[in-house]
């Protein structure tokens, strides 16, 4: 688990907070508000009761404790369709359970590609991961801090921008360095 923590933190300090990917992330994680939980699961239905299981936690808990959560699966839902549908089953959940508004979910793969994206753009680096992830976003939290934020809507053609510019080889590279020995611990 220590691992699996360590290569995702590397991760945000490297691509998310390192390259500004997301100007909101550097606060929470140097503040330690950036809750991280690790699903070892690797059937559908165990992934989807630890998701609502650790939703349940997450919701209890004050901003001021854990303003975001990362649910890090280490083992399952490699297979990027596979965590799609995952995503779908998930936002729904939410939906059911009356948390529109509340709670949004963000995501990020390993293989990550948008859609109608080449799966060599280097844009689909910003939302790639060493681990599947769902990240749970309080959505009162989201919207202080784009309110205090000029332009939220260039972010993405910004960070598009970037990433084209490092280049293929150089995230592959970085990719490479929050992954470096993953073989060694299935996925």
């Amino acid at each position: 688990m220590d691992r699996v923590i360590g290569r995702v933190t590397a991760w945000l300090q490297d691509m998310v907070v390192g390259l500004n990917l997301c100007p909101f992330a550097a606060a929470p994680l140097r503040a330690g508000r950036v809750r991280m939980t690790v699903c070892d699961a690797e059937q559908a239905d165990a992934i989807y009761q630890a998701f609502l299981s650790e939703l349940d936690a997450f919701l209890q808990l004050p901003p001021e404790q854990a303003e975001t959560g990362l649910f890090i699966l280490s083992r399952g839902l490699g297979d990027f369709d596979d965590y799609l549908d995952m995503l779908a089953i998930l936002e729904d959940a939410l939906g059911q359970a009356g948390l529109e508004g509340v709670i949004q979910l963000a995501s990020f793969h390993p293989d990550y590609v948008f859609a109608d994206s080449d799966d060599t753009d280097p844009a689909n680096y910003s939302n790639r991961s060493p681990y599947p992830i769902f990240h749970l976003i309080r959505e009162q939290q989201l919207e202080a801090a784009l309110a205090g934020y000029p332009d939220p809507e260039a972010i993405p053609k910004r960070n598009i921008a970037r990433l084209r510019q490092l280049g293929l080889a150089e995230l592959q590279r970085r990719q490479a360095a929050w992954r470096h020995d993953q073989d060694a611990e299935p996925r």
